[in-house]
C-alpha cells in the first residue's frame, strides 16, 4: 500500500473494526494499536510475524495499476524494535472499573454477580484501612453493598465471611484483556497464555 495514498475508509468483518494486539519478537505484549497505527506498521514493513487470520481490510486509494490497495490487519503482530519486557514487572493502577473487571462483577464475599446491577458493586479493603491495611491490589476485593456493610471495620472472620478467591494484582497481559473490550479469540488464546496459573479459589 504506496503511503501517497491516504486510506479513504474502513472495512471490516464485524462493522466495528477490533483494536490490533503488538507484541515483541518474543512474544510479550506491548500495547493495543489502533487500525491507523496497525497500517503504518504494515507499509513500513516493521512486521516480522503475526496470529491469526486477518480480522480487517483497510481499503486506500487507487494505484497506478487501477486497483484500490489494501491492508490485511492480523489479530495480533510482532514488531522489530519494540520490548515488551519493559512490562515484565508492571503492575496496573488500581482502579473500581479495573477491579471490578478483575472479579468479573462477581462479590468475592457472597458470589452474587454484579454485572447486571453494577452500581451494587463496591471496593472492600479485606483489611480495612482503619486497620492498617493498604490500598492495594492484593487486599481488595470486589463486594455487593450488602456484604461491603455487613463487613463494616472488620476482617472477612471477624464478620463470619470469607473471601470466594486471593486478591491479586493482574499482570500486564492480564490487563490488556481487562482493559479491552472487543478482544478477539485470538487475542484473548494468546494473552490468556501469559496470565500466571495463580488465580485459585479459597479451600
Amino acid at each position: 500500500m504506496s503511503t501517497k495514498n491516504r486510506t479513504k475508509r474502513v472495512m471490516t468483518l464485524g462493522g466495528v473494526f477490533p483494536p490490533v494486539l503488538v507484541v515483541d519478537l518474543a512474544g510479550r505484549p506491548v500495547h493495543w494499536a489502533h487500525w491507523q497505527e496497525a497500517v503504518r506498521h504494515y507499509v513500513l514493513e516493521q512486521i516480522a510475524w503475526t496470529v491469526g487470520d486477518p480480522a480487517s481490510v483497510v481499503r486506500g486509494g487507487i494505484q497506478m495499476n487501477g486497483e484500490r490497495s489494501r491492508v490485511h490487519l492480523h489479530p495480533v503482530i510482532a514488531l522489530h524494535g519494540v520490548n515488551g519486557g519493559v512490562f515484565e514487572d508492571y503492575t496496573p493502577a488500581l482502579s473500581n472499573p479495573a477491579l471490578f473487571a478483575r472479579d468479573r462483577y462477581r462479590c468475592l464475599y457472597c458470589g452474587s454477580d454484579l454485572s447486571a446491577r453494577r452500581a451494587l458493586a463496591t471496593r472492600d479493603h479485606v483489611i480495612p484501612i482503619s486497620r492498617g491495611g493498604p490500598d492495594r491490589w492484593a487486599n481488595v476485593a470486589t463486594a455487593c453493598r450488602a456484604c461491603n456493610s455487613r463487613k463494616d471495620d472488620r476482617t472477612p472472620e471477624e464478620a463470619g465471611l470469607r473471601l470466594l478467591a486471593v486478591p491479586y494484582a493482574p499482570n500486564y497481559a492480564e490487563h490488556l484483556i481487562l482493559e479491552n473490550r472487543r478482544i478477539l479469540a485470538d487475542q484473548m488464546v494468546f494473552l490468556a497464555k501469559r496470565v500466571p496459573r495463580r488465580r485459585h479459589t479459597t479451600n
